[in-house]
């Protein structure tokens, strides 16, 4: 045990004095020491309850012979950063989390680790913390919200997105704005669509990192307090038989992620996290892999913003146990890989059923044969970009129109509410990069601006940055190389044809290499450009003069990579 080094023996009667300080007693000294990490804050809904099932985990922790001891992490709400210096944080915070995990779980010498997550970063964060500690864990979400409802229909937060711009054009009230916002995200959980923090969780649990169902159990009902008290009895269990998440999360359990990703048509963000993921692990994913499955898993579950289904529906339908055991018989998932319940992803799945066909879909009428998501290249990105093509209308597929330039998503912003995007044109938003944001702002006001606007069928969006998992429509993201690091996206002028093509994985800059030279020897020798390199960063004028964010912009790695710190010893395999 790790925290006998800590705590037995005559040199170790300062480290027991310190715990009979805070009153334990010394058969819980005995015990093995549980780390709870929670995500709890007062600042969201999504982690406005893990209190509760933080409790519930140290009440199994206690009854299986534990002794927990609980920490908190930080957690931004992704949704309270909007429009302002906030928004380049929270992508940035996944890296501090995971420092804090180890911080505190090394400097105290824990055994085991129960993490207690819910939102965008964070759980993504605490998957990376396993695999970097590598001590026994296991992760429990706080679940997904409910549908809001609102003059009789069920909304969620796409829907309020859409709706500012249907006031900007005269087809909503701002009273009725006022009533929306009040009832849509009706309280606690991760918010109730298929955004970031609900595939992550799913994520979690297709890889053998969660108990079954415990991503999709809505978040404010005893089950969802059982599951927690179940995972505090189980890390237990994975001390006494020393199951870590380095045996767990392997190179077949992320292709499980990816597939299952590919099924329910999830967030773009899962391209930076499951490659941030790998390289906790020593791995390395590449967009290939997403491709490589997009090709061969077809989409069979549309929860919001790209359908009308929501997570309370998908949980009723069966949930993901339901649906990766159809994956099973179509043979898309690896059946036989280890799980934190100490069975194999086989034996957890084999007695699940789907109930409710319309919400989870056979084989034979899937939404599409292709998965919902769609990883390109071409010469605008040479190492890649990112699309939700689930969420993008057919006759968008294809496009091909001149750009309009903005620096920033604000002034992109600026001219969507003045009315001046024309139909047909390619908005690019760009120094929005993991370095040039920096912390890879979303543009999900600006992709709910286009639909509230009506131009969701003619325009679209492509950045350097990164969208919500609230997005629909015609949005590209993760442009790389990105603008701050000399990518063509820097190089491109209003007027430029840009065209894409989702069916082929393709998106290109129709500007010859000879004029791209010429505009990139002028951009590499401006005052302007000099002082970006020099900094790393493009300054906002909210943020700190020694800004974390500076810190992190001058250590982070492109989107392409996960936008992950590189490792010091780059001891990685690559997965093929």
């Amino acid at each position: 045990m790790r925290s006998h080094k800590m705590l037995r023996g005559l040199e170790n009667a300062t480290n027991r004095m310190m715990f009979h300080s805070i009153g334990f007693l010394r058969e819980e000294m005995e015990r093995p020491l549980i780390a709870v990490v929670n995500g709890y804050n007062e600042v969201h809904a999504g982690n406005i309850h893990l209190n509760s099932v933080t409790n519930a985990v140290k009440e199994g922790v206690r009854m299986a012979g534990g002794t927990p001891l609980e920490f908190p992490v930080i957690g931004v709400c992704d949704g309270l950063a909007q429009r302002h210096v906030g928004m380049l944080y929270p992508l940035a915070s996944r890296e501090h989390i995971v420092d804090s995990i180890e911080i505190m779980v090394n400097a105290h010498a824990f055994d085991a680790m129960v993490l207690v997550t819910n939102c965008d970063k964070i759980s993504p964060a605490m998957l990376m913390a396993a695999l970097r500690m590598n001590i026994p864990t296991i992760i429990i979400s706080g679940g997904p919200m409910y549908a809001g409802c609102w003059n009789g229909k069920r909304v969620s937060l796409p829907d309020m997105y859409e709706a500012i711009g249907k006031v900007k054009r005269g087809e909503m009230s701002p009273e009725e704005l006022t009533e929306l916002e009040e009832c849509i995200l009706p309280g606690p959980g991760c918010c109730n669509l298929l955004g970031t923090a609900y595939t992550m969780n799913i994520l979690t649990e297709a890889m053998g990192m969660a108990l079954p169902e415990s991503s999709t159990v809505m978040a404010v009902t005893g089950k969802r307090l059982a599951l927690a008290k179940k995972s505090g009895i189980k890390i237990m269990e994975l001390l006494e038989n020393n199951i870590c998440p380095r045996d767990i999360i392997t190179m077949e359990a992320l292709e499980n992620a990816i597939a299952v990703d590919m099924a329910i048509g999830g967030s773009t963000n899962t391209t930076l996290h499951l490659p941030a993921v790998a390289h906790a692990g020593g791995l390395r994913l590449n967009f290939d892999k997403f491709n490589e499955f997009a090709r061969k898993v077809p989409h069979m579950v549309k929860m919001k913003p790209a359908g009308e289904h929501f997570p309370e529906d998908f949980d009723r339908a069966g949930g993901l146990s339901a649906l990766m055991n159809q994956m099973a018989e179509m043979g898309l998932i690896h059946t036989s890989l280890m799980t934190v319940t100490g069975k194999t992803i086989g034996e957890n799945i084999a007695k699940t059923k789907i109930v409710d066909q319309e919400v989870i879909r056979p084989f034979e009428k899937a939404y599409s044969k292709e998965g919902g998501l769609i990883c390109l290249e071409g010469s605008l990105a040479p190492d890649g970009a990112v699309c939700k093509k689930a969420g993008v209308f057919p006759e968008m597929f294809v496009h091909r129109g001149p750009a309009r330039v903005f620096n920033s998503e604000i002034k992109a912003l600026d001219a969507l509410f003045a009315g001046e995007v024309k139909p047909g044109e390619v908005i690019v938003v760009r120094y929005e990069g993991p370095k040039g944001g920096p912390g890879m702002r979303e543009m999900v006001t600006a992709t709910g601006t286009l639909f509230g606007m009506g131009l969701e069928k003619s325009v679209a969006l492509v950045t350097d940055g990164r969208f919500s998992g609230a997005t629909r429509g015609p949005a590209i993201g993760h442009i790389s190389p990105e603008a701050a690091e000399g990518g063509p996206i820097a190089l491109v002028e209003d007027g430029d044809y840009i065209s894409f093509d989702l069916n082929k994985g393709t998106i290109d800059l129709e500007v010859s290499k000879e004029i791209l030279m010429k505009r990139y020897d002028i951009w590499i020798s401006s005052e302007a450009q000099k002082e970006r390199f020099k900094q790393g960063i493009s300054n906002h004028p909210d943020m700190p003069e020694d800004s974390y964010l500076k810190r992190y912009a001058k250590q982070v790695s492109s989107a392409a990579k996960g936008a992950v710190f590189e490792r010091v010893d780059n001891n990685e395999k690559v997965i093929v």
